[in-house]
């Protein structure tokens, strides 16, 4: 197989980064993917550093195993955590990792007032501080760890009674201090129904999805690795649970079951 027809690599700490992989497949709908989901392992935003490097370097090893042409890495705890180790190991690799959209939630408006929901090492680590050192005179900036969000989604349940009360309990504070939301975490917008429920209609939420998306084209244009191929890519998934209930799941997720039927 000639490399630039090589599938994406793409990984998360279960199936949350598969709203990454939604957004890639749509802009780059004649690219291969394979998304490999560590739900055994999940979640990754309360382990330690270490933890969290260990998990991604071996979720990035399967997928170049595979031949992967490049490696995503569909998770902000993993990408703050780990995507400079990775770039350095792997330099004739494209690396690209999820960034909190911070930036776009502030400059939507004078004074913004920014809620970031997000991981515990998402929020601590430097790459995030950083980023709001930056912006934080350009708003006012409300940091909210999110302890067992993810949880939700990792069980396939995104609406209903019992994660609205979950979500609500976790915004309440800010309820009526806030103009957006970022969403600091991938599995958080298979729950922005919720999450936009209990902030309120008026609030506007952001995720970096469409930009990781816009930069993995951009640094395949670069290295000359897009897939020029007419047809429609192919997506397989796989799951360090090994069951086909994660598999399902993940298919349900991308809702674009007519390209996942056969593997890459």
């Amino acid at each position: 197989m000639e490399r630039c027809e090589r599938p994406v690599g793409v990984f998360d700490s279960g199936v949350g980064g598969i709203s990454v992989l939604r957004e890639m497949v749509s802009l780059m709908p004649n690219e291969n993917f394979i998304y490999y989901g560590d739900s055994k392992n999940a979640p990754y935003g309360t382990k330690s550093v270490k933890e969290v490097q260990d998990l991604a370097m071996a979720d990035a090893e399967i997928l170049l195993g595979m031949g992967a042409k490049a490696i995503v890495i569909a998770c902000n705890t993993a990408t703050a955590v780990c995507a400079e180790v990775l770039r350095k190991k792997y330099p004739d690799i494209p690396v690209v990792g999820v960034e909190p959209a911070l930036k776009p939630a502030v400059l939507h408006k004078e004074n913004a007032r920014v809620l970031v929901m997000a991981t515990n090492i998402t929020l601590r680590e430097h790459k995030f501080r950083a980023l709001l050192e930056k912006y934080s005179k350009r708003g006012e900036i409300y940091l909210l760890p999110c302890p067992g969000l993810m949880d939700w989604v990792e069980h396939g349940i995104f609406c209903g009674e019992e994660v609205e009360k979950f979500v609500d309990e976790l915004v309440s504070p800010y309820r009526g201090k806030i103009d957006s939301v970022v969403l600091g975490c991938t599995h958080y917008p298979f729950l922005a129904g919720a999450i936009q429920k209990a902030v309120g209609r008026e609030v506007r939420l952001f995720d970096g999805g469409k930009g990781t998306a816009r930069e993995l084209l951009r640094r395949l244009e670069c290295m000359k690795l897009t897939n020029n191929a007419q047809n429609i890519g192919k997506v397989e998934f796989m799951n360090s649970n090994n069951c086909e209930a994660e598999i399902e799941l993940s298919k349900r997720l991308l809702d674009l079951k007519k390209i996942v039927d056969k593997p890459v």
